[in-house]
């Protein structure tokens, strides 16, 4: 009896001290998460810098390329691209660090996914424009439109913003209140009595043969297989539309991202983008226009 007894008092024992130990450890890893989360670590950038562009615009990998072998080195740095098709994804992987920059979005595009985010990001400045134009099937010139002729336009927001704003520079149409939030209900003369179709952006080029003209990017149209031939104007578009250098807000200040920003604001770019005769950059992507 007395044996028993001893081997009971021993046995109480050791699971005390078991269970201490256990609630020690769990502490311990409570303490340790919730320091990991409320300070995360700190985001270090390295030589090579990584910068997300839209994956189906091949020319924006070969602009990130000319930078990295002709201009970067100069600043003692790296670029390297990443294609990522989800904007929510790329941008929340710039505001966090993970990537340096993103060069895909122009301002108002880039205001509106802040909107719906809550992303911290910063526009720096505009690196390049991308080429617009006014496509046609049936005509071959502008001035040969017929009164009512049916127009194709994105249906997005910025997109027709750009869309009009090109048709009212050109003198076919005027609109009322701020050009670069104008929607079709916008227009407030229209003397060639013009029809309006929206379309998501990248359909422009499906539709141009059931149209009289198509507005939109050049790169879609290339993409669609049209000739630029096709194309009866490329006026310049408006500064506001121009893309943009996008930064991480809270990284502005951190010397491999200033690096970067002295590469891309690096007057070679322009010069590039005046005189490459590359097909996939060459009146696809062009100078910022002054206007």
């Amino acid at each position: 009896m007395a044996n028993t007894q001893n081997f009971q008092i021993k046995k109480r024992n050791n699971l005390a001290w078991i269970i201490a130990i256990l609630v020690v450890l769990a502490v311990a890893l409570a303490v340790f998460f919730y320091f990991k989360a409320s300070k995360p670590d700190k985001v270090v950038f390295g030589e090579t810098l990584k910068i997300h562009f839209e994956p189906a615009e091949a020319g924006e990998e070969k602009i990130l390329k000319y930078i990295n072998e002709h201009i970067a080195p100069d600043y003692g740095i790296k670029i390297e691209g990443v294609g990522i098709q989800d904007s929510s994804l790329g941008n929340g992987a710039v505001a966090s660090g993970e990537l340096a920059a993103s060069i895909y979005q122009h301002e108002l595009w880039l205001r509106e996914v802040i909107e719906a985010n809550g992303f911290e990001l910063t526009a720096v400045f505009p690196i390049f424009q991308w080429g617009f134009g006014i496509y046609s099937d049936k005509h071959t010139s502008v001035n040969s439109l017929p009164n009512g002729a049916l127009v194709a336009i994105p249906v997005d927001g910025g997109n027709q913003a750009q869309a009009l704003w090109l048709l009212e520079r050109e003198g076919f149409i005027k609109l009322n209140g701020e050009r670069q939030n104008a929607k079709i209900k916008d227009i407030v003369s229209n003397p060639r009595n013009l029809k309006f179709k929206e379309f998501d952006f990248l359909a422009l080029p499906r539709v141009l043969d059931s149209v009289d003209i198509a507005v939109g990017y050049v790169s879609n149209f290339d993409a669609g297989k049209i000739p630029r031939s096709k194309g009866l104007l490329f006026p310049k578009a408006p500064r506001i539309f121009a893309c943009q250098l996008v930064i991480g807000t809270k990284f502005l200040d951190d010397p491999q991202i200033k690096k970067l920003i002295q590469a891309f604001s690096d007057p070679r770019l322009r010069q590039y983008l005046e005189t490459t005769n590359d097909p996939l950059v060459q009146g696809i992507y062009t100078p910022v226009s002054v206007d």
